[in-house]
């Protein structure tokens, strides 16, 4: 569903490491369009996408702000198994 060649890593207070993937990594024609926002006030509104059995599996903050701007098209999964392999550049934060 996603392979990253760059992928960045966000640092969030009391959760795991998050890896960002580009828009162009991840296989967007096998996910659909959720209806699900949330908001964070670090990062901005998070929109997110489904799979048939697995809703809100993916969001992304189609307009992050400007401390996190870099995320900007990237996506993210909630998966735990997702890491950042090795041979792949991570950009740390």
């Amino acid at each position: 569903m996603a392979h990253g060649h760059t992928i960045t890593v966000l640092h969030e207070t009391g959760c795991p490491p998050r890896y960002y993937l580009p828009a162009e990594d991840v296989r967007l024609d096998l996910l659909t369009p959720s209806d699900t926002h949330t908001d964070c006030p670090f990062k901005g509104t998070a929109s997110y996408w489904s799979l048939p059995d697995a809703p809100d599996l993916v969001w992304a903050y189609p307009d992050p702000k400007p401390e996190v701007a870099r995320i900007k098209d990237h996506y993210c999964f909630y998966a735990p198994e997702v890491a950042c392999p090795r041979g792949a550049p991570c950009r740390d934060r």
